[in-house]
C-alpha cells in the first residue's frame, strides 16, 4: 500500500488578502478590494495583547447591505469576526475542510509566529489541495 503525501494548510495558501485597520470604514475596503482583487480583509491587532479580526464579502452583505448602512458609516471593527480561527501552515488539509465544515467557514487565515501569511478558502481545499492528490494517484 502506497503512503500518502500529506497536503498541508501552506500547500495550497493564498497571498489573496488585505490587511486593514478596525477604524476603516467599508467603503474604503471596498475601494481596495476592487483595487486589488483580494477577497478577505485581515483586520489588525491594535496592541500585543488584542486578536486579529477578519472580514469576508458576507460579512458586508449582510451586516451592512442587508441592514440598509451606508458603509462610509460603518467601520470594520463593526462587522468583523474577532477573534479569528486561524489555521497552522502544517495542518492536512482534510482536517482543514473539517474545521470550515464544523465552524461555518468559507476562508481562514494561515498564521505562523502570530503573523497571517496567507488564506485558504474552500476553492483552494478543493481546487489545489484534492488536485494534487488526483495528480500522484496512478492511472
Amino acid at each position: 500500500m502506497k503512503e500518502r503525501k500529506i497536503v498541508c494548510a501552506r500547500d495550497v495558501m493564498t497571498a489573496g488578502y488585505l490587511e486593514m485597520d478596525g477604524l476603516s470604514t467599508v467603503a474604503d475596503a471596498l475601494r481596495e478590494i476592487l483595487a486589488s482583487r483580494k477577497w478577505v480583509v485581515i483586520v489588525n491587532k491594535r496592541h500585543d495583547h488584542d486578536a486579529h479580526g477578519i472580514v469576508v464579502l458576507a460579512d458586508v452583505a449582510k451586516k451592512v447591505l442587508a441592514r440598509d448602512q451606508a458603509p462610509a458609516r460603518v467601520n470594520l471593527y463593526e462587522i468583523m469576526t474577532k477573534p479569528l480561527i486561524s489555521l497552522p501552515p502544517n495542518m492536512d488539509v482534510r482536517y482543514c475542510a473539517r474545521l470550515y465544515q464544523r465552524f461555518g467557514l468559507s476562508v481562514a487565515p494561515v498564521m505562523e509566529d502570530e503573523q497571517v501569511i496567507g488564506v485558504v478558502s474552500y476553492n483552494d481545499l478543493v481546487l489545489k489541495g484534492l488536485y494534487r492528490e488526483l495528480d500522484r494517484e496512478p492511472d
